[in-house]
């Protein structure tokens, strides 16, 4: 591109308001703090339910906030005529294919994600090897904090080629599921009214959902599959400790033995999950 036409696109330096554009930079970088700050804050004080309206409106609010300040510091730099907006376009259009493929490829991942909802702020999801709740979503990635207490950075560009597991897809109810392995000599219906007293009295369980035990017979022994919902979705590893833990003594006492099959638990015949 010629220096002359270079020149041509870029307003007057004697024109150029410095003042204001710095200005509208350092507004918009405080207002994407205080997003950052402000509305998990909220949402921490807030009723359960409000915190998953609230935390998906962050990457919406930050969108906005970014194409306002592009919009009110283009003019201020660019003279806008058409061949000017062609030349912009094209350069722009040249440099993003070279060095920003895979940013922009995230960046369109996340505003995809933001229209169809694949995940937001509040959401419980596994991306490839890591699950945990979606703490933040920004234009280019997100942010998963795992059981461990690790913050995990996913580029949004693994949307194109990766499967997106959603626990709870913007609610509260998640289900949770405790697995009893038990010796196939026992009374099922006593062991079944026994689990389901279990999830009933725990102290983390939502009682607008119901309660199902699964029976299923195995080579090894019986499969018992407890599943509840907790009223919290972030109490979803203490809700199914709290399962195993009470529903293991309420089987002990009704005199029943594990199942001794292990060799074909092993070998991938069966696996424990959680929902």
């Amino acid at each position: 591109m010629p220096t002359e036409t270079i020149a041509d696109i870029f307003q007057d330096p004697s024109k150029i308001g410095l003042l204001q554009v710095f200005l509208i930079i350092v507004l918009s970088w405080l207002l994407l703090r205080l997003i950052d700050w402000f509305i998990p804050w909220l949402a921490e004080r807030l009723a359960g339910g409000a915190r998953l309206y609230l935390l998906p409106s962050m990457p919406i609010l930050k969108f906005v906030i970014l194409i306002i300040a592009t919009t009110l510091i283009l003019p201020l730099l660019i003279d806008f005529t058409l061949k000017n907006l062609i030349t912009v376009l094209g350069a722009i259009g040249l440099a993003l294919g070279f060095a920003f493929k895979d940013y922009v490829s995230s960046i369109i991942a996340g505003i995809v994600a933001i229209y169809e909802r694949t995940y937001r702020p509040g959401d419980w999801v596994k991306i490839d090897q890591a699950y945990g709740e979606v703490r933040s979503s920004g234009l280019r990635a997100l942010k998963v904090l795992t059981p461990d207490d690790t913050i995990v950075t996913i580029p949004h560009a693994k949307l194109w080629d990766t499967n997106i597991y959603n626990d709870n897809t913007g609610a509260r109810d998640l289900l949770c599921v405790a697995d009893f392995y038990l010796d196939p000599r026992h009374e099922a219906h006593s062991v079944r009214e026994a689990l389901y007293d279990v999830a009933l009295t725990s102290i983390f369980v939502q009682l607008d959902h119901s309660i199902t035990v699964i029976v299923a017979e195995k080579p090894w022994g019986t499969h018992y599959r407890l599943k509840a919902y907790p009223m919290d979705g972030r109490d979803q590893f203490l809700f199914t400790s709290d399962l195993t833990v009470r529903g293991k003594a309420a089987l002990t006492a009704l005199g029943t033995n594990p199942a001794q099959g292990w060799p074909a638990l092993q070998s991938g015949s069966d696996t424990t999950s959680f929902e």
